[in-house]
């Protein structure tokens, strides 16, 4: 990998780590997500207040597969290995995109009518996406040529 890949990589994993602990969306923190309510959707008839209330443990919650992701960012970073680079990338836009797909599958009619307020002010949505969008960026930028000598 070319040297300012390395680079940009190692501050996408740093601003993905930081996101995986601010709101996302309206007060909505990764760590308020429950992995189950990723894999099976949010109970009929919750509201996003109750999401936001929810008591989940570290190690169950959306933080750790985005904790996950920014961890094999930086081992890409460090190493150099693509196929690390690449695993992190999907993990964490992965996470994200079901996450706001469960969200609009239960709430998106007051989604849709308070679109406005929804991600204004999300540091996490902004420093999570916006990691792991140029680290996908960084990540399709061609491999150093070897020069004959």
């Amino acid at each position: 990998m070319r040297t300012f890949v390395h680079l940009v990589l190692f501050a996408c994993a740093i601003a993905v780590a930081i996101g995986a602990f601010l709101p996302v969306a309206w007060g909505i923190a990764p760590g308020d997500v429950a992995l189950i309510d990723l894999r099976d959707g949010f109970p009929t008839g919750i509201t996003v207040e109750q999401i936001e209330n929810q008591a989940v443990t570290f190690y169950k919650s959306m933080t750790a597969l985005l904790l996950g992701a920014a961890v094999f960012l930086l081992v890409a970073a460090l190493v150099g290995s693509r196929a690390a680079g690449w695993l992190g990338v999907i993990v964490g836009i992965g996470t994200l995109a079901v996450f706001f797909w469960r969200l609009n599958e239960r709430v998106g009619d007051y989604l849709r009518d308070n679109y406005d307020t929804v991600l204004t002010d999300r540091w996490g949505l902004y420093l999570a996406g916006g990691g792991l969008i140029i680290a996908l960026l960084a990540l399709l930028v061609p491999r150093e040529r070897l020069t004959a000598a």
